[in-house]
């Protein structure tokens, strides 16, 4: 697979419609190479993550990929080396590790093929939305690579250490049926092209949501998954304490004066 000549800006692509819309769009544009990753791609989608991650005008993230055929095919091959023996060590230029650092939502429209690499970046979002054609496919031990970016502590967290075990081990697609069906995905649209549009549907009602506690529900959830859990009761407890012990008196009124006028919505349609 010959590399891409185009500049990294352009292969990754941001995007908020409208102009200065809650909700930002990164796109994987490399669809003739089924979108797979060069180094200067990785460290292009690592810096704009983090961007996004510290712009107050930016709620929720959408990561796709250009076309129909895949999200992301993982690392071209062509640039192995200097993609594994490179920034792969380098937080602030993986895009793995910026997505777990990310503190808003991250939604994953997987509109095609998400293999290897591309089936990690996956992972590391917090919600996936994946078009009926979509196949999420782990190639590490076809081609003799060591998963880095979490596929072989991640996948069996989440559909179970015997299927993730054959995943992995014998490189089988998984269908987006499937992948719902194990609990891998959140939804299944008919078409690759309509991922993104039930993916900004997700974050639209996020978005309607107080972002604040967003944010912090995003971080409690994901802090305790990596605990057992006593440990994630407490810490739950302990950062609802310390929530609460912040709040003004004009705070709790705030909060009383909008839960009531809800109720009273909610009533008057009964």
């Amino acid at each position: 697979m010959a590399l891409d000549r185009s500049e990294p800006a352009d292969l990754i692509k941001l995007s908020r419609d409208p102009p200065g819309s809650p909700i930002a769009v990164i796109t994987i544009n490399r669809p003739k190479s089924l979108n797979s990753l060069t180094r200067p791609m990785m460290v292009t989608l690592a810096g704009i993550i983090r961007q996004l991650n510290s712009d107050p005008t930016v709620s929720v993230l959408i990561l796709t990929g250009a076309g129909d055929r895949a999200f992301c095919s993982g690392v071209d091959l062509t640039a192995a080396e200097s993609v594994f023996k490179g920034d792969v060590k380098d937080p602030v230029s993986d895009p793995v590790k910026q997505l777990e650092a990310c503190k808003k939502p991250v939604i994953g429209a997987i509109n095609g093929y998400a293999i290897t690499a591309g089936f990690e970046i996956a992972l590391a979002c917090d919600i996936l939305v994946a078009g009926k054609d979509a196949k999420f496919i782990d190639t590490h031990a076809k081609f003799g690579i060591f998963p880095s970016w979490g596929l072989s502590q991640k996948l069996s967290r989440i559909i179970g250490p015997m299927r993730a075990r054959q995943v992995s081990l014998s490189s089988m697609p998984v269908s987006a049926e499937m992948a719902e069906k194990w609990g891998l995905v959140n939804h299944v649209v008919e078409k690759n092209s309509e991922a993104v549009n039930k993916a900004k549907e997700i974050a639209e009602a996020i978005i309607k949501n107080n972002r604040d506690l967003v944010f912090k529900y995003k971080a409690v959830i994901n802090d305790g998954f990596n605990l057992d859990l006593r440990s994630a009761l407490a810490l739950e407890k302990e950062r609802a304490h310390s929530f609460y012990d912040g709040m003004t008196k004009d705070q709790f009124a705030m909060m009383q004066k909008f839960i009531q006028g809800r109720s009273s919505k909610t009533s008057s349609k009964l």
